[in-house]
């Protein structure tokens, strides 16, 4: 057991970010399983897709697991549910995205030619007498 007051404390905040950790790291788990499960099943597959990225990013913002780590296991969720046939909401921006343009929008007028600003004269010297 540590004798130094800063040394116990450093153990107090050890042991309560650990089980905070813990707990992300849990919750992160079960997310990708049940979104594994829902592919196999095919209900709420979509659902189960954005909780597991949620969970993804939570644990990126925590400290928990690398962001390339995070990075590389979102792409892994989005293959895996293209895969399987799933329309993610990503997918459907780009979808959205990719529809032709109804109208173009209006020409706007030709700015206005600023007139360039006046000069000073220069400031009069004094003369020593």
């Amino acid at each position: 057991m540590p004798i130094i007051k800063s040394a116990k404390k450093r153990v107090k905040v050890a042991r309560k970010a650990t089980t905070r950790n813990v707990k992300t790291k849990r919750s992160l788990k079960t997310a990708l399983k049940s979104f594994h499960a829902s592919l196999t099943t095919g209900k709420k597959t979509n659902e189960a897709h954005s909780k597991a990225q949620s969970a993804l990013d939570k644990a990126g913002k925590k400290n928990v697991m690398h962001k390339n780590k995070i990075a590389r296991k979102k792409k892994q969720l989005a293959v895996a549910a293209k895969k399987a046939g799933v329309k993610t909401a990503g997918s459907a921006k780009k979808t959205a995205s990719k529809a032709p343009a109804k109208k173009a929008a209006p020409a706007k007028k030709p700015a206005a030619a600023k007139k360039p600003a006046a000069k000073k004269a220069p400031a009069k010297k004094a003369t020593k007498k």
